[in-house]
Formats: C-alpha cells, sequence, structure tokens
C-alpha cells in the first residue's frame, strides 16, 4: 500500500508540475511577478498538501523568528531529498534568489518555469566564471533584499552522510557582509533519492540564528555554517529514525510550527 500511495504521489507531481508549469508559461506574458511568485506558491502548497493526504508526510518548523524579513541574507540549507528544493520556498520570506545547476532549467515545463524567476543558473563546468556569476549576481539580488538560496553540498545527500560544503555562499557573504541563515532538516528520512520509497512521519526543519559575517574570511565562514548544519542535521535524522514508529501516521500540520 505504501507503494502504490508513492506511486500516486508521484503521478500526482508530475501531472501538477506539466500542468502549473504549462499555465505559468502562457500567462507568463500578461501577468507581473508577484501573480506569477502566487501561483508557483499555490502550486508547492497543492504539492504538500498531497504528499500528506497521499504519503502521510507533514513537516514542522523551528525558529522561523531568525529569518529576516526585509533585508538581504544568504539561505544555506542541507540537501537530502526533492522534498526541500519544493517546501523551502513556501517557508521562506519574498523575494527569494535561488541558486541552481543549470541542467535543471532545461527539463521540460519543470525548467520553463523556474527561468521565470530568473535564479542564478550556474554552469558546474564553468569553473571560475560560474563563481563570479554567483557573486555579481547574488551581491545585486541581497541589494535588492532578496533570500539568495544555496544548498552548500551542492547535491542530495543522504541522511547522516557528510559532504564538504562548498564556499561560494561564505564567499558571497565574505563580500557583501550579508547575513547567513542556516538551515537544517531530516527530509531525506521520509522521501528518499529513490522516489518510491517514502516513509509517513513528520519532517523536521530548524531555522538557526542568523550568522553575522562581517570581518569574517569565507574559510571562517564556512565553518561555522557547516558545524551548524552538520550538528543540527545529524541530530534531526538521529531523532526521525530512533522514533520512527511513533511517527507512524502523525498528523501534525505546518502550521502548528515552533521557534
Amino acid at each position: 500500500m505504501d507503494r502504490f500511495r508513492a506511486i500516486l504521489f508521484e503521478a500526482f507531481l508530475w501531472l501538477s508540475v506539466v500542468g502549473y508549469g504549462a499555465l505559468m508559461r502562457l500567462l507568463a506574458l500578461g501577468l507581473s511577478r508577484p501573480q506569477l511568485i502566487s501561483i508557483g506558491l499555490h502550486w508547492q502548497r497543492v504539492v504538500l498538501w498531497a504528499l500528506r493526504r497521499l504519503c502521510g508526510i507533514d513537516h514542522r518548523i523551528g525558529g522561523q523568528v531568525h529569518l529576516l524579513k526585509g533585508r538581504g541574507q544568504i539561505i544555506l540549507s542541507n540537501h537530502q531529498s526533492a522534498w526541500e528544493t519544493i517546501a523551502l520556498g513556501h517557508i521562506l520570506p519574498m523575494p527569494q534568489t535561488w541558486v541552481m545547476k543549470q541542467e535543471l532549467l532545461r527539463i521540460p515545463f519543470f525548467g520553463w518555469a523556474l527561468s521565470l524567476f530568473d535564479p542564478i543558473a550556474i554552469d558546474r563546468s564553468a569553473g571560475r566564471q560560474a563563481m563570479k556569476q554567483l557573486l555579481a549576481v547574488g551581491a545585486e539580488r541581497l541589494e535588492r533584499g532578496h533570500s539568495v538560496v544555496i544548498f552548500p553540498e551542492g547535491t542530495r545527500v543522504a541522511p547522516g552522510v557528510s559532504k564538504r560544503f562548498g564556499l561560494g555562499g561564505a564567499l558571497l557573504a565574505e563580500r557583501t557582509g550579508a547575513p547567513i541563515v542556516p538551515i537544517a532538516h531530516n527530509a531525506g528520512c521520509f522521501w528518499e533519492r529513490q522516489p518510491l520509497r517514502k516513509r509517513a512521519g513528520t519532517i523536521d526543519v530548524v531555522i538557526g540564528p542568523p550568522i553575522e559575517t562581517q570581518g569574517l574570511s569565507a574559510q571562517e565562514i564556512n565553518q561555522r555554517v557547516e558545524r551548524w548544519i552538520r550538528t543540527t542535521s545529524h541530530a534531526l535524522v538521529a531523532g526521525a529514525i530512533g522514533s520512527a514508529p511513533a511517527r507512524q501516521g502523525q498528523g501534525t500540520r505546518a502550521e502548528q510550527s515552533s521557534s
């Protein structure tokens, strides 16, 4: 039954990608950016609703008080699954700029919709040129009050596994002096890399206190962020594994977030 529900969810997910992606491309010329963003946020809410109803996966958030509204900030989060690429857009304040690999923009419907929001799409084979792009565009977006969202691991990493953080976000902070807000979660314990492997339960998301970066080197910034995210995410993973029987069928609503 769990596998059948996961199949239903995946079918729903990709049908929604096609539907919303096509709608946004069709309406792009006639709608304002805020209107397009509202459609994107609606898609995220619909997907999270379907995930809860079909697979029994909910989420709760701690530390939302640490998000800086009306001020440019760099968001660095661990990356375990597809869940955070959907849910963080709904959780974080607007406006947002996401740093992502360029290949995502070539995915039919999904990438077409992503391109409407002017992400920083990095060609990972470009080396130094890609870093220059991140620093230049990222600084401009921070100046405009955006939340610049980066997964410093660069790819999905299994729960409990450690991967060295890339320096891009820390270099951006060093150059601009913008604060970094770290985020840790255990989404990979419930939505695994293989799309048909899902486990009912509640994903925990913890938003850490802002890390002020003025006067710190990129290496110092990266060490502080990596230490906090790694320690917090490992604790969340251990908690999810240790309390698995108690979480089955748990219906905690995401709106009941704690700080």
